[in-house]
């Protein structure tokens, strides 16, 4: 069973950061990407960042320069940096990891942390 325990989120006033981590138990980050969703009620929920084992990073174009996604393999940690927070950022913030498909061949999204509340306010 993989666990994923996010922590961090908060409130905060726009143009404020938070940074959220998450521990993973039970997952090993060296195959396949690990990363950030969020959501909104009412909306599908969101990829905002990807990082894979080898330090490749990405990130979707609505926090491309305000958010920053990075790992640290000696606490097999990963965070979120979220700076230049907007109202539009307050979702329910997750943390995510892929694992090989059922066939072995592909990496797909399969666990979700608990989930995190960040609001932002004006």
């Amino acid at each position: 069973q993989v666990d994923l325990v996010e922590s961090g989120g908060g409130s905060v006033q726009a143009g404020g950061s938070l940074k959220l981590s998450c521990t993973h138990e039970n997952y090993i980050f060296s195959s396949c990407a690990m990363g950030w969703y969020r959501q909104v009620p009412g909306k599908e929920r969101e990829l905002l960042s990807s990082i894979q084992p080898d330090g490749t990073i990405t990130y979707v174009d609505s926090v491309k320069g305000r958010f920053t996604t990075s790992y640290d393999k000696i606490n097999k940690t990963l965070y979120l940096q979220m700076d230049g927070l907007k109202t539009e950022d307050t979702a329910v913030y997750y943390c995510a990891a892929q694992g090989y498909d059922s066939g072995g061949w592909y990496c797909r999204w399969r666990w979700w942390g608990q989930g995190t509340q960040v609001t932002v306010s004006s």
